[in-house]
């Protein structure tokens, strides 16, 4: 029988988020972009406490994983737990892990008094978006915009 329980990331489980992280990436088809290192990742989750991470195990094995972190909201004036990344390895989708880490997520938001729980989702992605809304989750009509590179440098400039 197949048993699911998650367990906080520690600092030595550096190299196992940038491999879900990369893993993500690729059903992305974003692959290409990520530029994350093991250094960077432990200086702004472990040092920096910037981040969270949690893992999805099926008989004691990372099957998944969530990274996550804080963002506030004006209008509720509260903290939001904001998913930045979930991932369940693909040969273990189906038995309702996602839904179930999503669950674990949701117990976090309730249990620290957060305001609410967010997340971005790829437009084309739409048998998530499906999950999505069958849990019960709304999709506001906000786009996301990201400024990078030699761009963000740009308007930096003085």
């Amino acid at each position: 029988m197949n048993k699911l329980a998650f367990r906080d990331a520690t600092r030595e489980d550096v190299g196992l988020i940038l491999e879900f992280i990369k893993k993500l990436a690729d059903y992305e088809k974003r692959l290409d972009e990520v530029i994350a290192t093991e250094d960077e990742l432990e200086k702004w989750i472990f040092d920096k406490h910037q981040a969270e991470v949690i893992f999805a195990l099926e008989d004691g094995n990372e099957i998944g994983f969530a990274l996550f972190f804080l963002s506030f909201s004006t209008y509720i004036s509260n903290v939001n737990l904001h998913l930045e990344d979930l991932f369940i390895d693909p040969e273990y989708r189906g038995k309702g892990y996602g839904k179930a880490l999503l669950k674990k997520l949701a117990k976090i938001v309730v249990e620290r008094g957060y305001g609410r729980f967010e997340w971005t989702c790829l437009s084309w992605n739409k048998p998530s978006i499906d999950f999505y809304l069958s849990l019960g989750a709304e999709q506001k009509d906000w786009n996301v915009f990201h400024l990078t590179g030699d761009n963000l440098k740009k308007l930096a400039e003085d």
